[in-house]
């Protein structure tokens, strides 16, 4: 498994920037190849995106979700990957988000993209998005406040 690590600051409340991160159907709005986020239940998501030219799908499901302050998944069926997103206060109307993401390179173009660091540059580039998209709105277009696994370390 390969990891990325990657931090953007928001200039919204922690709060704001994790209510819209639970709002999953809306990715393909700034998460670039991903195609359709489709929430099945309170844990499970269906995904379907373009990698590298390649129609890849999967099912995640959200072992931990901390109100305002951590969701993470792992996949359960199709592409291999897990990982966290962090969502911590830098003053009342700031926040840092740390996105971990564990992924297995799946097929020739896949391995190559990910030895030129294409997929750390992607994921750089989803954060910019969500950033801006969640700048722009100022609210966000959701929210789910319910708690998965809070005993799980953070």
């Amino acid at each position: 498994m390969q990891r990325i690590e990657r931090q953007i600051t928001v200039n919204v409340p922690a709060s704001v920037a994790y209510a819209q991160w639970t709002q999953f159907e809306e990715f393909p709005r700034f998460m670039e190849g991903v195609e359709q986020v489709q929430q099945l239940d309170e844990k499970r998501l269906f995904w379907r995106a373009q990698i590298w030219g390649q129609a890849v799908e999967w099912e995640a499901e959200i072992y931990e979700q901390l109100p305002d302050q951590r969701i993470a998944w792992r996949s359960t069926v199709g592409h291999p990957n897990s990982g966290a997103v962090y969502f911590a206060p830098l003053e009342a109307d700031r926040c840092v988000i740390t996105l971990a993401l564990e992924y297995e390179p799946l097929g020739a173009a896949e391995k190559v993209a990910d030895a030129l660091g294409a997929l750390a540059l992607r994921v750089e580039g989803d954060l910019r998005r969500f950033r801006d998209f969640i700048e722009d709105l100022g609210v966000p277009t959701g929210r789910w406040a319910g708690e998965i696994g809070g005993s799980v370390g953070s």
